[in-house]
């Protein structure tokens, strides 16, 4: 199955670009299966040789979805599929770049309709998307606009696939495929992990622990490492000698075990994860007229922070989403400034707590309320999502706000027990790097449910 797409851009410097415009076929080889496409709030001006490009300008985006907004739906739409676009590398690096500003990592394999057809149609006076459709005789309308350019590309691709009929060449250029040959000890060592989710350990010949990854699935993860060129792949591939792994069941403690454990052992090829993982931090603070102010900070353990982020672009598209879903003020959650009424009062999407037409009372109350669900600051609460099999859950403590350690469970415990939630929780440190791993996934992923100690709610 592939993913076929275009992306429009605002264009400006490399890894600063927004996606002005996306549009994905879903093609089984014969034909489209799903599709999507839309306008794209970029949350930044466009170029204006982009502007004259494409016909895309800034007013029409006002009211788009932003990026967040539609990453489900990519999510949902390129899910089992190969990517593929008209020079994928750009359409794949645009992609993966807006996804690792929400924290989520996507990842696929490619194929490029550009490097395909100089192998396939060689000869051609231009490949450029535009001149080589026309060449073939492929109906392109809407140029330089995500769904013109995307349903050509689909026909192209088509084309394509019909001319390679030993298929040696769509096999070759396949990302996925390794670059060289596998040594057998890799071979060996790839065989003995599971495809599951967990965290893996690897050691060299005298067993000590050289890496530590956590992945959703270890068996391909390991692939990875091992058909990788670049210099830290190659250093582990030489001197790796065994790997052992522990499954967790769910993401979010094979975060924390990866976090803690990185830190404790220091491995030799996990630089990365020494330092800590946030840079960004969401704190509140009453101003004059006493509504709650929230406002984005640079990380800082002598302020006590609502939640974390890993960057600054995701702490602020975090922000705007947590600003429309709470129905707050952008000039109060500081993406506003001037001495007049925020934007969304003009349109009245604001109830004016901008230029005090709201109360502070009735402003505050929306605001405890964010505050309440997101930071669990003195809250005792039990986050029960899937075990490592299908009879059993996982249990993450915290209590009276500090993170206790993670356990597994038989369906058939009572957990909220005290004496056998002792029993069954693996102690670990309350770390700041473990508080922003707890509450950056469940900004973003759903759990089987949480249980309030205190209340003994469940939700």
């Amino acid at each position: 199955m592939y993913a076929i797409l275009d992306i429009e851009t605002t264009g400006g410097k490399y890894n600063e670009e927004g996606i002005t415009e996306i549009a994905i076929y879903k093609f089984d080889g014969h034909n489209i299966v799903d599709q999507f496409s839309s306008l794209v709030n970029p949350e930044k001006p466009i170029q204006p040789f982009v502007v004259n490009l494409t016909g895309i300008n800034n007013e029409m985006l006002r009211h788009a979805p932003k990026f967040y907004e539609v990453a489900k739906r990519i999510i949902e739409i390129t899910d089992g599929c190969i990517m593929v676009a008209h020079n994928a590398l750009f359409d794949n690096r645009i992609l993966t770049t807006e996804f690792d500003r929400l924290g989520y990592h996507f990842e696929k394999e490619t194929l490029c309709t550009v490097e395909l057809s100089k192998k396939l149609i060689p000869d051609m006076p231009s490949y450029s998307l535009g001149k080589l459709v026309r060449s073939l005789g492929i109906p392109l309308s809407d140029r330089h606009r995500a769904q013109g350019d995307a349903k050509a590309t689909v026909a192209l691709f088509k084309m394509l696939l019909a001319k390679d009929t030993s298929k040696e060449i769509i096999t070759e250029t396949l990302r996925k495929d390794p670059k060289r040959q596998l040594a057998p000890k890799l071979l060996d060592i790839i065989e003995s992990t599971p495809s599951e989710i967990g965290v893996y350990y690897m050691h060299n010949v005298a067993g000590n622990v050289i890496y530590i990854g956590k992945s959703k699935n270890i068996k391909k993860r390991l692939m990875q490492h091992f058909t990788n060129d670049n210099r830290k792949s190659k250093k582990i591939q030489l001197e790796v000698k065994s790997v052992t792994f522990e499954k967790t069941g769910n993401e979010l403690i094979a975060l924390l075990k990866e976090s803690e454990e990185i830190k404790q052992t220091k491995p030799l090829f996990n630089r990365s994860l020494r330092s800590t993982l946030f840079t960004h931090q969401l704190t509140s603070f009453v101003d004059e007229n006493g509504y709650i102010n929230l406002k984005i900070e640079k990380a800082d353990g002598r302020k006590k922070a609502i939640t974390t982020f890993s960057n600054y672009q995701q702490a602020k598209t975090s922000l705007f989403k947590i600003t429309e879903e709470n129905q707050l003020c952008q000039k109060l959650t500081g993406l506003e400034n001037g001495d007049k009424s925020c934007f969304n009062h003009t349109i009245k999407e604001c109830y004016g707590a901008c230029v005090n037409k709201e109360s502070s009372e009735e402003y505050n109350n929306r605001v405890k309320a964010f505050l309440d669900k997101y930071s669990y600051e003195n809250q005792s609460i039990l986050i029960i999502d899937r075990g490592r099999d299908i009879e059993e859950r996982s249990v993450i403590l915290i209590e009276n706000g500090v993170y206790k350690g993670y356990g597994f469970y038989n369906l058939n415990y009572q957990i909220n027990n005290p004496e056998i939630l002792k029993s069954i929780i693996n102690p670990m440190h309350n770390s700041r790097d473990a508080q922003h791993i707890i509450q950056n996934y469940m900004r973003k992923n759903k759990v089987l449910k949480t249980v309030n100690l205190s209340t003994n709610t469940v939700n």
